[in-house]
């Protein structure tokens, strides 16, 4: 019982600091509007870029494959849990995103757990931005390389690090980025950071979770974004590709061999499903005619960021379709999530841990099936709720 009593007083003082996550159950699939038990609500918080979680398309992909396929591969990858529609996902991908192949994972949290212990020994050193994803950090704690911290989107303080592994004798440098840091919607300093993994002859990883489908020409993610490459690319099917699950890396052949070989997450999770499988094969089909997809994407975000600062709000800059409105305090940003819930427009508060403290937030994000008049109704919903809790005149 006392460690029960334990538990209940952190749950209780996670409440008392208004720092208490509530999930509120959705009964419609996953759309720019949602059904709840509470009525219909716009939705500003999915990561559904390009709407394609109910397309169609998905659905009749992975119908047709739970016909011809299964329901699901009752075993790992190598033991007997690998289809041809798995192979021809992962070179899909690398075809896509410019690779020599990729690997498959359930989820990119996996990718990036299993991807630097297999590459990296304790000769090696990964320099990591500050404000990574707790994937990143959680698979480079795995890892026996020493680690380096730089600043986010400080180059000065990522070559200082740089030099600092060189001269502490590092076999192997690898950076770590994000692409897109999702809290903030900003984007990583990609040519600056590329110019520097050149000068110091380091490998240079990039997590393009929130990216891939819609940044960059043709939707292939931030390094296209800037005109470069990355030399590991890892990615999720679990946002703008049709929002479910699972998870990738891509990159050179020799990598992607070793990784099949040697990481855990691979070696000891089931295959994904093959509806799953064939629904990404699927996505991948429409992000590749997308250009209409990705204008509507970024012309909501236009909109919808203006409308904002013409009503007050203090917002992140940026240019990506993460429009992060400041709020600072956990509990006003649930209070604020609360009231426009209860006036039709669904998004979330985030606060500490996911944020720093004091740097609570709205997170709102856009998607191509919002129309015009769902953005001119959410605005009026912000406007009433800002106004209501005074956080703009």
């Amino acid at each position: 019982m006392s460690f029960l009593d334990h538990i209940n007083s952190e749950l209780e003082q996670t409440r008392a600091a208004g720092l208490y996550k509530v999930e509120r159950p959705i009964t419609s699939p996953q759309g720019g509007r949602i059904e709840t038990d509470s009525g219909t609500k716009l939705n500003l918080c999915a990561n559904n870029y390009l709407g394609l979680a109910d397309h169609p398309a998905l659905r009749d992909a992975a119908r047709g494959s739970l016909d011809s396929d299964g329901y699901g591969m009752a075993s790992v990858r190598f033991i007997c849990g690998t289809q041809a529609a798995h192979r021809e996902l992962e070179q899909r991908l690398a075809r896509f995103l410019g690779h020599d192949d990729s690997i498959l994972f359930a989820a990119c949290f996996d990718a990036n757990g299993g991807l630097f212990e297999p590459l990296l020994g304790p000769e090696d050193a990964v320099v990591s931005d500050a404000l990574n994803h707790a994937s990143i950090i959680d698979g480079i704690r795995l890892c026996k390389a020493r680690r380096y911290r730089y600043a986010t989107s400080d180059m000065t303080d990522l070559e200082g690090q740089l030099k600092l592994a060189r001269e502490e004798g590092a076999r192997h440098i690898m950076i770590a980025t994000d692409g897109v840091f999702s809290m903030d919607g900003t984007l990583a300093n990609l040519p600056d950071i590329k110019a520097l993994a050149t000068a110091y002859d380091a490998i240079l990883m990039v997590d393009d979770c929130h990216a891939t489908g819609f940044m960059g020409p043709g939707g292939r993610g931030t390094p296209a974004h800037f005109g470069l490459s990355a030399d590991i690319l890892t990615g999720t099917l679990g946002k703008a590709l049709g929002g479910a699950l699972g998870g990738y890396i891509s990159g050179p052949q020799p990598v992607v061999d070793l990784l099949r070989q040697r990481a855990r997450p691979y070696l000891f999770s089931n295959a994904l499903p093959p509806s799953i499988v064939a629904a990404g094969l699927a996505a991948l089909d429409l992000v590749e005619q997308g250009d209409d997809l990705r204008a509507q994407l970024f012309q909501n975000t236009a909109h919808w960021r203006s409308g904002l600062t013409a009503l007050g709000f203090d917002l992140l800059p940026g240019e990506h379709p993460i429009v992060p409105v400041m709020l600072y305090e956990a509990e006003l940003a649930q209070e604020f999530a609360r009231l426009a819930y209860d006036r039709g427009v669904y998004v979330s508060g985030f606060f500490y841990p996911v944020v720093p403290r004091g740097q609570a937030r709205i997170r709102t994000q856009m998607n191509a099936a919002l129309t015009r008049a769902d953005l001119d109704e959410a605005l009026e919903v912000f406007a009433d709720v800002g106004r209501t809790l005074g956080v703009i005149a």
